[in-house]
């Protein structure tokens, strides 16, 4: 498992030498999204990527052999939202974004999770959930490989799992699940962090209350299904990541229809 890796990229040291070029190519071939940027883009994304797999420790669940090219699949969507953070002479300091964790664990296709929560009277509801991935703070990342497997063809309904999880690592680098990454002083002509926080969820808070009207409208009332998963109306930071993907995979659509957050995205992901 993972022998080219081991062999060629040295697990536990850094990247020295790149992804094999038919293992790269298969993946852009694989996925539209990626083969469609830019040369300098792919370039820089199949650095990052080795660099990614060097860092990582994959793990496959229930007899799931992982593959080189299954972990490059993996990595290569989970830099793309790296692709222009970090600094330009120093291309390893993006990864800092995903240095709170080691482990990725590959499911063969969506897990069962046994839920417990406490309500405001203290009651305690358990219930299942149906889960394509989870991030957990300062913890692994899971992700069922049948929705790695089928991205390129998700991505024309804006549906993405690995960057689903990835941009929930993303929001939580500042210990705080709730739809806004750390922003810094001065994003977009504001005063202040704080500043530029307050716009940016004011922001996200009207498009996300405007979305969940539409979710609800679909499923109570026979409406328009909406284009965006509509997971995205759980909650705001769940919103955030299930924009992220569209954004990331299918930008056209996406500034179709939320015209209003494509400026915050490229003002954080294309500073």
């Amino acid at each position: 498992m993972l022998n080219w890796l081991r062999a060629r990229l040295g697990w536990h040291g850094p990247a020295t030498r790149p992804i094999p070029e038919p293992l790269w190519q298969a993946t852009l071939a694989r996925h539209p999204f990626l083969s469609s940027l830019v040369h300098d883009e792919r370039v820089r994304l199949r650095d990052l990527s080795a660099r990614f797999l060097s860092t990582k420790e994959f793990h496959g669940a229930h007899g799931l052999v992982v593959t080189d090219a299954m972990a490059i699949a993996v990595a290569a969507q989970a830099c793309l939202p790296l692709l222009h953070l970090g600094r330009p002479d120093a291309p390893e300091t993006a990864l800092r974004w995903y240095d709170d964790f080691v482990g990725i664990v590959l499911q063969p296709g969506e897990v069962l999770a046994h839920r417990e929560v406490v309500d405001e009277q203290g009651i305690v509801h358990h219930y299942d959930e149906v889960l394509a991935g989870e991030a957990m703070e300062g913890g692994p990342v899971m992700l069922s490989w049948h929705d790695v497997a089928t991205a390129g063809e998700a991505a024309e309904a804006g549906y993405n799992v690995v960057i689903h999880e990835f941009v929930h690592k993303i929001d939580l680098r500042d210990g705080a699940a709730d739809g806004c990454p750390p922003l810094p002083a001065g994003f977009l002509g504001t005063a202040s962090a704080r500043a530029a926080r307050e716009a940016w969820l004011q922001a996200w808070q009207a498009e996300y209350e405007r979305f969940r009207e539409q979710v609800i409208i679909a499923e109570r009332f026979g409406g328009t299904p909406t284009w965006l998963d509509p997971y995205g109306a759980e909650a705001l930071d769940e919103f955030f990541a299930v924009a992220c993907e569209a954004y990331f995979v299918n930008r056209p659509r996406f500034a179709q229809d939320f015209a209003a957050l494509l400026p915050l995205l490229d003002g954080f992901f294309r500073p």
